[in-house]
């Protein structure tokens, strides 16, 4: 059988120690704050394990013949990374596309990591050897793994190295026999608080002095040392999942990590004091790749979800007749297809990598610039149609249960195609995916999740084949030029 809800709750018992509010959560499947999240990871699992889903979500692992899922695949013909793909958007509907950190993303990154074996072989073999059978384990095992690949922000003009505190940025302390100690912090470890382990490491590029902050390495969420400062949890502070259905379910969380001298066995360092493979793991690998074109199948899901929201709020209003909201829905219908499109290119334009079948780099990152608008201009569409309609609701769901105030919701919250109840619904909704901290938070992540906008533009502009398009023009330059007789001859007869 795959890993199924129950297996992924049993595992999260691993005494992880995690900061709210000032306190040690004792048990994050139970506190209020965590435990609508946590019950969304393992209905992912709980779908792939149903006898129905099984063919389409899971396949035998290559070593051991169990069911996992179909994340840890390393296809290598279009045909294989096409039902991958499938399997991924089927998770990410699940939920919406909400859950930006499903286990499927960091299994990306590792099969990405994986394909590129040699590049890890090139710099070190014990290390390469390391990464190999740390995925055979955390493959066969279905492991959900989360990652912290990003500095606590302090002074950004400077290196690692170069902070005020050279603790503040997590750095190898030690080395010995056994393996290595870190200490310093990382972040955003989103999903970090429901997954299994925890890639450390970093996407930022280092500088020469940079050594000790130039380490990829894992070690489960329970380890000695590693604690997690949680932000404000959005599920707390949902009254209900009538009045905030996805913030109650899918507050994925973000958390800091500090590593307080954190011992890392050998066996879990893959890179290790190596400015050059800190970049090449991202670059020339496919990891970067393989992580990315997870983010956009579920994007893609998503935008589906609020294009839906929005038609939804536009037949509510009764404004769905009007020429200007038809063309509204109609531009960002053609803008959600238009991402629809990218990923479909990015599979027929692959490329050969090795034996495997990997996405196309430059459509994958054109995609990436296009989201990082598309999305906020999905979200301002919601709001014009929406208008007033997402904050004028009641203040709970408690406003049904008297008499006296579901008199006033049946009276002032009208729609022609649906009743009091489900117009309420419906806004709290929509509130709650562009609106609320949740809906706030998601903005944010969509816009920024990739890197800054200067970052995945300077991307594109790296992986695109100018080459290609200059030659055209030389091309088309080489058939004509100055025609030195016949201007000699006009100039003569002139």
């Amino acid at each position: 059988m795959p890993k199924n809800g129950a297996d992924h709750l049993a595992s999260l018992q691993d005494d992880r120690c995690i900061y709210l509010d000032g306190k040690r959560v004792a048990d994050i499947n139970t506190d209020p704050a965590f435990r609508g999240a946590v019950a969304s990871a393992c209905a992912l699992y709980d779908y792939q394990a149903a006898p129905e889903n099984q063919d389409r979500m899971t396949f035998a692992s290559p070593k051991t013949g169990k069911r996992i899922n179909k994340s840890w695949m390393m296809p290598t013909t279009h045909a294989e990374l096409v039902e991958r793909r499938k399997a991924i958007e089927e998770w990410s509907a699940l939920t919406c596309g909400m859950m930006g950190r499903s286990p499927d993303h960091v299994a990306s990154t590792f099969v990405g990591f994986r394909m590129g074996l040699d590049v890890y072989e090139a710099a070190d073999p014990k290390r390469s050897a390391a990464l190999a059978d740390y995925f055979d384990y955390v493959r066969d095992n279905d492991l959900y793994l989360s990652y912290v690949i990003i500095n606590p922000q302090a002074d950004k003009a400077k290196s690692a190295a170069g902070q005020a505190d050279r603790d503040l940025v997590a750095r190898i302390v030690d080395e010995d026999s056994e393996g290595v100690t870190i200490r310093g912090a990382k972040m955003l470890a989103t999903s970090g608080i429901v997954a299994n382990e925890i890639m450390v490491s970093g996407i930022t590029p280092l500088q020469p002095g940079d050594e000790d902050y130039a380490f990829t390495l894992t070690m489960p969420l329970g380890t000695k040392g590693l604690k997690m400062l949680s932000r404000r949890s959005y599920e707390a502070s949902a009254t209900s999942t009538f009045d905030y259905p996805l913030s109650a379910r899918f507050d994925e969380n973000d958390a800091v990590v500090v590593f307080d001298d954190v011992k890392v066995p050998w066996e879990r360092v893959f890179m290790f004091r190596d400015l050059k493979l800190a970049q090449a793991q991202w670059h020339q690998t496919r990891g970067h790749v393989m992580q990315n074109y997870q983010c956009m199948i579920r994007l893609t899901q998503k935008l589906h979800f609020l294009l839906g929201l929005a038609r939804k709020i536009a037949e509510t209003n009764n404004i769905i007749g009007y020429p200007q909201v038809r063309e509204q829905l109609g531009l960002i219908a053609a803008k959600v297809q238009n991402m629809d499109a990218l990923v479909l290119a990015m599979e027929a334009k692959g490329e050969q990598y090795g034996k495997y079948y990997v996405p196309d780099r430059s459509i994958l990152v054109t995609a990436q610039v296009i989201a990082q608008t598309t999305y906020p201009e999905v979200v301002e569409a919601i709001r014009i149609l929406s208008g007033g309609g997402m904050i004028m609701v009641p203040s709970s769901d408690l406003d049904f249960a008297s008499p006296e105030t579901a008199d006033i919701i049946g009276r002032t919250q009208r729609s022609p195609v649906m009743d009091s109840h489900d117009r309420v619904k419906l806004m709290k909704l929509a509130w709650d995916a562009v609106g609320s901290e949740f809906g706030s938070r998601h903005l944010q992540y969509e816009m920024f999740y990739s890197g800054a906008q200067f970052v995945i533009r300077g991307n594109s502009f790296r992986f695109f084949d100018w080459d290609e398009v200059k030659s055209r023009v030389d091309g088309f330059m080489g058939t004509y030029d100055l025609e030195v007789d016949n201007l000699l001859a006009k100039a003569a007869a002139e």
